[in-house]
């Protein structure tokens, strides 16, 4: 069986089960808040809530970010299963997941986020479900980086299709010109700057923005009587 394609919780290594308490917190936030984005994946949409472009582009759009920094596609998988996205009813969930999934193939990868798209489809029938691209990662040309490449690839032709389903490209840009990454997009080479975040998230918020006033009810310009 594909790995990506089997829920499972994160494996505790650390043994102080911060990641479990993370997952409970973001199931009473269902409970307590009424979002109408909720952004869910790894460590790229995880950093950018600590960044100035989500305290201005994206909490006004009335998000919530259930990201977790070291996920897999296969724990974001357990995660919705298992009640994260229930008890609220998002316009808009972003999903970011399958950079960590360095064991897996490229095929493996784009079956695991299609299932999760699957599951969140399930919970969320009217959603619209968008899929920022997978970033390059590594500061010169590598494997990792080739096969993020392929998963963005065979994940446009799988999700063509799918109504209310959206890739967008936030890649561009990021790769200069003689193959290499800068440190001022990405400071370790796999997550974002600051500056990077902006750069990088600005075509994420346009297309949240577009969506959310296309589908904005239209007020009634009636005269009262």
């Amino acid at each position: 069986m594909n790995p990506c394609c089997n829920p499972v919780p994160f494996q505790d290594e650390h043994e102080d089960d911060r990641w479990m308490s993370i997952h409970k917190r973001f199931i009473s936030e269902c409970r307590e808040k009424d979002p109408d984005v909720i952004f869910i994946g790894d460590c790229i949409t995880e950093g950018i809530q600590h960044t100035e472009t989500w305290n201005s582009f994206f909490a006004p759009l009335h998000c919530l970010n259930f990201s977790i920094r070291n996920d897999r596609v296969e724990n974001v998988l357990w995660r919705i299963e298992n009640g994260e996205l229930d008890n609220v009813k998002p316009k808009i969930i972003v999903l970011h997941v399958g950079t960590n999934n360095i064991q897996n193939t490229a095929q493996e990868i784009v079956e695991g986020i299609c299932k999760i798209v699957q599951a969140i489809r399930e919970k969320h029938s009217a959603a619209y479900i968008v899929l920022p691209t997978l970033l390059p990662r590594g500061q010169q040309p590598n494997n990792l980086r080739q096969k993020n490449s392929t998963v963005n690839h065979l994940l446009k032709e799988k999700c063509s299709s799918l109504n209310r389903v959206q890739i967008v490209d936030i890649d561009k840009g990021v790769v200069q010109s003689d193959g290499s990454i800068s440190h001022h997009d990405m400071f370790d080479y796999l997550n974002l700057t600051n500056s990077g975040t902006k750069k990088i998230f600005e075509p994420v918020h346009d297309l949240l923005s577009q969506i959310l006033n296309e589908n904005e009810p239209e007020k009634d310009l009636t005269p009262s009587e």
